[in-house]
């Protein structure tokens, strides 16, 4: 199954998750209508929804709790993204001006906030309490891994345990919980519920892997933000971990010094992405999102045969398939 057929299943359930978004827009504060429609207009993959709308109708579930929980998901990825570009000093998103340099960063940081408690709002309108306990331990979890981040990502000594922490936390504990919501709704078994759990923790992994690998391969144009943006903000991400493991003294020198640059000129950048090229480290990291990739796609031998089965494996195909 191709990618566009495996959002064609919940066509229908999208285009109401995203008037879901705009009525929880709502709001007498201008500013908030007003950065809140760009950002969601932006459009992005919308995959923590679409996995949330797939995992739900596998399970069976055929009510309407799945829309709003939808936006749910996406709202509180929203905020993330918001709270995100100003801690980065990011300039594009989905290529598109940051909604901090054309609002400031108080802006960007405020409304991730209403978008965070929008999110929660929703959930416990909802009335779920198994579902709210996922959410948040999800957002727990999130927070950690950013601050992790932030103590780590700059750090040459850091680890590929700490790497993959980081991206366990802040992106693939969202996307699991988006499935695992699914399988909430659809009230099925325990050990099917942990299954889509694992299927959304591994797939998330293999998709911040794919990132990091597309942050120094893709174009401007396709990324839709600055090409190395990572090494401009000094984030040590598993290419560049893996280079450093294999790099000798020279070489760990001229790294340091694009790591360390207040403004990272292009020949640095070349000279970081030719060790990257040499070490294999791009090389590296795709053979582990393949193998995340695999194991999501091992969680789904629970789920007997069906149409959204698989528009997930799918899913998983284009995780490490896609250019941007």
């Amino acid at each position: 199954m191709h990618i566009q057929e495996a959002y064609h299943i919940i066509r229908e359930d999208l285009k109401q998750v995203e008037l879901e978004f705009r009525r929880n827009l709502e709001s007498e504060v201008v500013l908030i209508r007003k950065v809140g429609e760009y950002i969601l207009s932006n459009g992005g993959k919308r995959l923590r929804p679409t996995l949330l709308l797939l995992s739900a109708r596998l399970c069976g579930y055929q009510g309407r709790r799945h829309i709003p929980l939808a936006a749910v998901v996406e709202f509180i990825h929203t905020a993330t993204l918001l709270h995100d570009d100003v801690i980065d000093n990011a300039s594009m998103r989905r290529g598109k001006a940051s909604t901090n340099i054309l609002w400031g960063n108080g802006a960007s940081i405020l409304i991730g906030d209403f978008l965070f408690s929008k999110s929660f709002y929703l959930t416990v309108a909802d009335g779920d309490l198994s579902i709210l306990k996922v959410l948040s331990g999800t957002t727990t979890r999130m927070a950690e891994g950013e601050v992790l981040q932030l103590l780590k990502g700059c750090d040459v000594e850091a680890t590929e345990k700490d790497y993959l922490s980081v991206i366990t936390n802040k992106t693939a504990s969202l996307i699991s919980a988006a499935c695992q919501i699914g399988a909430i709704l659809g009230k099925i078994t325990k050990n099917k519920e942990t299954a889509l759990a694992d299927y959304g923790m591994n797939l998330g992994i293999a998709f911040q892997l794919m990132d990091d690998c597309l942050d120094y391969t893709s174009s401007n144009e396709e990324l839709g933000k600055v090409i190395g943006n990572d090494l401009r903000e000094g984030k040590i991400t598993l290419p560049l971990i893996f280079a450093i493991k294999n790099a000798v003294p020279a070489e760990m020198e001229d790294i340091l010094e694009a790591l360390e640059s207040d403004k990272l000129q292009d020949a640095q950048l070349s000279s970081v992405v030719s060790l990257i090229n040499k070490y294999r480290g791009i090389d590296y990291t795709l053979n582990m999102a393949r193998k995340y990739v695999e194991n999501a796609k091992a969680c789904l031998n629970i789920f007997e045969p069906s149409l959204e089965k698989t528009a997930l494996i799918a899913l998983t195909d284009y995780v490490v398939e896609r250019t941007y």
